[in-house]
């Protein structure tokens, strides 16, 4: 998808570059929290430029917790460890219950936006942890 056809679609905007986080990512990404700091559950939009994607990691809580995502515009994937990747597409929701390790990003020729909702929950932390490999990635 091209970027002036994805920026028509990406209602929530693209918001800044995601600096804080991007050692936790392959390519840019871009951040625009749509909730302040300290609303719970916190929700932000999440762009990724064609070909990025963040790291396997793991939601983990004592209680609750987890993330959900609301896709909303280009094309993306979403990948559990051990299963197969889902394409995505707007429209698309996907639930990830607390310890599930996974990632999620945009495909090679298309930008991507997810609305990322943290679920509440008691003692949570996220777990960032290695990258996924370009030969894992271009496998798709």
């Amino acid at each position: 998808m091209e970027y002036k056809d994805f920026e028509r679609q990406n209602v929530f905007g693209r918001g800044g570059e995601n600096t804080a986080y991007a050692r936790f990512f392959i390519g840019r990404s871009y951040l625009n929290p749509l909730t302040p700091a300290g609303v719970s559950p916190a929700f932000a939009n999440v762009t990724f430029e064609p070909g990025c994607r963040n790291n396997w990691h793991i939601h983990h809580a004592k209680k609750g917790g987890g993330q959900i995502l609301l896709c909303t515009a280009g094309s993306g994937w979403y990948q559990e460890w051990g299963k197969p990747a889902r394409s995505l597409s707007p429209g698309d929701v996907v639930v990830i219950p607390a310890g599930v390790k996974h990632w999620h990003g945009a495909k090679k020729d298309s930008w991507f936006a997810h609305i990322a909702a943290e679920v509440p929950g008691e003692e949570t932390k996220n777990e960032w942890l290695e990258p996924v490999t370009d030969e894992e990635y271009s496998g798709l």
